[in-house]
């Protein structure tokens, strides 16, 4: 696996999405202020979050993961259910890797 810094690397957003609605109100110096409880709102921020934070053609450990979400929220564990459930994210059976999912929203 390749190091650490291309955890960050932003993906272009694919083509025949629709334009997702700002999410910078959701961050206050870089980090995220909180885990929004309204569905759509947080679906929002998970799209955001799994096209900002994972490439779609890597696999990550769960510490890779965790470590990515750290960079905006302390609650790693949440936002990675929160990304395992909506599809955003998939995690091989043994848990051993995770992949952005490749299927636009």
């Amino acid at each position: 696996m390749s190091d650490s810094t291309d955890l960050h690397q932003p993906s272009q957003p694919s083509a025949t999405r629709p334009p997702q609605r700002d999410v910078s109100d959701l961050f206050s110096g870089g980090r995220l202020v909180a885990i929004p409880r309204r569905a759509a709102r947080r679906e929002q921020l998970l799209v955001h979050l799994a096209e900002t934070l994972f490439a779609v053609d890597r696999g990550y450990t769960e510490p890779e993961v965790n470590e990515a979400l750290r960079t905006v929220h302390e609650d790693c564990s949440a936002l990675r259910r929160y990304l395992i459930t909506s599809g955003l994210l998939t995690r091989t059976r043994d848990g051993r890797t995770y992949r952005r999912s490749t299927t636009t929203r």
